[in-house]
């Protein structure tokens, strides 16, 4: 091969990088109008929370609290205290385990999901039956969600993806507002119809402030961020 032609098959070669690299990094935010938000936890590491609350295109953010009836994520306190110091609306969630007892995992996440800090209703998050039969999990989640809601007086959102709640789920949480995982380019439709309030669209989106990858979400249709605020948020802007 001639030096000329292995000068134009590195010039292509590094144009067809060029174009793969915008396109990793072009973001859904960018190309949208929707309303984007992310979730944490202590698997993103230090967070530079001055350049998320700089960044007008991400509305809220959710931060993982607790998980089971003991385990407390270890940046959730240091990430709520600067997420709100730096302007960004925040919310907690808990990942659900159901083979642990209820209330034991509710005693974990009050402690420390406290309704002064929340802007953003309480999140359940549900990927696992641990085993157990549709029926005997779907007994378990509904006490603990009833725990939930009947602790912040009000409906917590419920985060799953799109084959978890088809295969579980049809049917046994309406009336709850979903957040729906689902990381393709087209939007989640639920094998009941069931209206989705979030849809958390790629694991791997990229964002100032956090090395690696973050997971991000936006609203379907016409939903908005005042549908998920924590209610103690409405009271005080009804009031104003």
């Amino acid at each position: 091969m001639s030096k000329l032609t292995l000068f134009v098959v590195s010039l292509l070669l590094s144009a067809s990088v060029d174009v793969v690299a915008q396109d990793v990094y072009e973001q859904c935010e960018d190309t949208c109008t929707h309303i984007h938000g992310i979730d944490l936890s202590h698997y993103q590491g230090e967070v530079f929370w001055e350049h998320i609350g700089a960044n007008a295109k991400m509305a809220y953010v959710y931060l993982k609290a607790t998980e089971g009836g003991d385990r407390i994520d270890h940046m959730y306190k240091r990430n709520i205290e600067l997420a709100q110091n730096n302007g960004v609306k925040v919310g907690s969630y808990h990942f659900y385990r159901p083979k642990t007892e209820q209330k034991r995992q509710l005693e974990n996440f009050k402690m420390q999901c406290l309704p002064g800090d929340q802007d953003l209703l309480p999140m359940v998050d549900i990927e696992t039956t641990g085993g157990l039969s549709t029926d005997e999990f779907c007994d378990s989640l509904m006490l603990f969600i009833q725990l939930v809601e009947k602790e912040y007086k009000q409906k917590p959102l419920l985060y799953t993806y799109t084959n978890f709640y088809n295969k579980h789920l049809c049917g046994k949480i309406d009336g709850y507002p979903l957040m729906i995982a689902q990381y393709t380019d087209s939007e989640p439709v639920l094998a009941d119809g069931r209206d989705i309030t979030m849809w958390q669209y790629t694991s791997k989106g990229r964002i100032a402030g956090v090395s690696g990858y973050i997971d991000k979400s936006r609203f379907m249709g016409e939903h908005v961020l005042s549908e998920i605020l924590f209610r103690h948020i409405i009271n005080q802007v009804s009031e104003e």
